[in-house]
């Protein structure tokens, strides 16, 4: 399985960043970091539909994505149009890098969610140091006292946390976690195939007063009308925006219909 593939693959980064940064300096930087701090949550909870534009170079179901436009000149377009920003720090699979979440750190006043497969505690503190606000929790590599661990340890580093989940019995664990802010994957995570009713079906279950944000496979109008309908309070957009030479104009065209 794909998701097994990656975890697997993980494990052995975490050894090499480890290598060059030990755990317990990584935590003495996370508990002493003086930066600013922005409110992924608040960013999501305002009125209206939010955005949360993310930064991607590859994925195992795309490949590399051939994007129109460089890093600099994307923030740029995300700071005017978007509530905050996803980047993905995964290397192997996503061709993501921490360089990059802080590269988008230093010119963008956003809140910034570290997306990646986060399985050790080293994970959280290095999320802080460099600049992150918010970290995601995938329900179906976490057990469940993986998942309440981590919930409380972001909380204790001033994070936010978005649990995401992709089936019945995941949102089920997430209520009971009573996480805020709840993402459903439209994406199979077993062989990455999408389907929007997935955000239907488990939206139902999630009380008014949680942020429900729809992640993986919005690519056109009628995707963001459909998801609307559903009730959802934001969108984590990818693929569409990494595709697109002006995303801003994506952006506000989406959050207008």
């Amino acid at each position: 399985m794909i998701l097994d593939r990656i975890v697997e693959d993980k494990k052995k980064r975490l050894l090499e960043h480890k290598q060059r940064m030990p755990e317990n300096k990584m935590r003495r930087l996370a508990e002493f970091y003086e930066g600013e701090r922005h409110s992924f949550e608040e960013a999501l909870r305002k009125d209206g539909i939010s955005i949360i534009g993310e930064f991607k170079k590859a994925s195992p179901s795309l490949g590399e994505i051939k994007s129109k436009i460089n890093l600099n000149d994307r923030i740029e377009e995300y700071n005017a149009s978007v509530d905050a920003i996803s980047c993905l720090t995964e290397e192997d699979h996503f061709g993501g890098s921490v360089e990059y979440l802080k590269q988008i750190r230093g010119i963008s006043p956003l809140p910034i969610l570290r997306k990646d497969f986060m399985i050790e505690p080293y994970q959280f503190y290095e999320a802080r140091a460099i600049g992150a606000d918010a970290v995601l929790l995938i329900a179906a590599i976490l057990d469940d006292v993986q998942l309440k661990d981590f919930y409380q340890l972001s909380a204790e580093l001033g994070l936010d946390a978005l649990v995401e989940v992709h089936d019945e019995a995941e949102m089920e664990r997430a209520l009971k976690l009573d996480a805020r802010i709840i993402g459903v994957n439209n994406r199979n995570l077993k062989d990455f195939s999408i389907e929007l009713a997935t955000t239907k079906r488990l939206g139902g279950m999630v009380p008014q007063e949680k942020i429900l944000v729809a992640e993986s496979g919005v690519v056109s109008d009628d995707d963001v009308r459909f998801l609307k309908e559903c009730g959802v309070d934001a969108f984590l957009i990818g693929r569409a925006f990494m595709e697109a030479e002006h995303p801003k104009e994506v952006a506000a065209r989406w959050k207008s219909l």
